[in-house]
């Protein structure tokens, strides 16, 4: 698994932080084999940044042969189909992998990367909770994109993780291994959630595998400026004091794999094989 890396300074690495960014989402699926990208103005415009930091993300992509120009203003996805899952993936006892990290960490796309590798479900909190919790805040007259007041996080957000775990206890009690996305940051830091959760799916007979999703500051905001999700808007107001608040040094407290999202780090996709590789060799054991 990759370690943490020094942070970087935007105009060291801006246009690797798009371009990481933009592999990701085709590795996961997001953007598909001969999707046409947007104009190198348009895709400024959307992350922020000069035509020429844009030019140079694309470079490197087509390098990596998973974007192909096929004219001055028209570049198109080249991402090969993806494998059947191997019978590797079957394994005798279900195998749950809880992905967890900060906001923009890159924790969902891993996790649709190992999805997309394995055939494993992946249950991502916001997909299965989002709309209900925002219609939630607004009947207690909040905003539906309320991430910081005591009544979401005493009320509601304990909620939404009762349902992501009743989800996936109900896939494990199946027979059916799980990819589970969420930030986790009460959970991965609490020592007595992380027990109960083990015990509860020993009763399947379960493997469970923490992963933390690391990924450097100016990568993830870069991220979260560029996906406009209105939830973000508070930490974006007061970048500063959020990153402060949230300690980019948090570790989970027990045993876990560390993924390195920086763009300084080995795509994604290695270290997804790598994660894959190191917990079915765990089974054998």
């Amino acid at each position: 698994m990759a370690t943490s890396r020094p942070r970087l300074t935007p105009p060291e690495s801006l246009h690797q932080q798009i371009a990481r960014n933009i592999r990701n989402e085709i590795e996961a699926g997001v953007l598909r084999d001969g999707q046409v990208l947007p104009s190198t103005r348009d895709l400024a415009a959307q992350w922020d940044v000069s035509v020429f930091t844009i030019s140079e993300a694309m470079k490197v992509l087509m390098e990596e042969g998973l974007v192909v120009s096929q004219s001055r203003s028209r570049r198109v996805v080249r991402a090969p189909a993806q494998p059947v899952p191997q019978s590797e993936y079957r394994t005798s006892t279900p195998h749950v992998i809880f992905i967890g990290g900060f906001a923009g960490s890159g924790k969902t796309e891993l996790g649709r990367i190992l999805a997309r590798q394995t055939g494993w479900p992946i249950l991502d909190k916001d997909t299965l909770t989002r709309p209900v919790v925002e219609a939630a805040l607004e009947v207690l007259g909040m905003s539906p994109n309320d991430r910081e007041s005591a009544t979401y996080l005493d009320l509601v957000r304990p909620r939404e993780y009762e349902s992501l775990l009743a989800a996936t206890d109900e896939n494990v009690g199946c027979g059916n291994s799980a990819i589970v996305t969420a930030p986790f940051l009460r959970e991965f830091g609490d020592a007595a959630w992380i027990g109960r959760i083990s015990a509860q799916m020993s009763k399947y007979r379960a493997q469970v595998t923490l992963v933390w999703v690391f990924c450097d500051e100016p990568t993830m905001q870069a991220y979260i400026r560029h996906r406009g999700a209105a939830r973000d808007s508070a930490k974006l107001a007061d970048w500063n004091g959020y990153i402060e608040r949230i300690g980019l040094d948090f570790r989970p407290v027990s045993p876990y794999e560390l993924v390195d999202n920086s763009a300084s780090s080995s795509p994604l996709q290695e270290q997804a094989q790598e994660l894959l590789k190191a917990i079915l060799a765990s089974e054998s054991e």
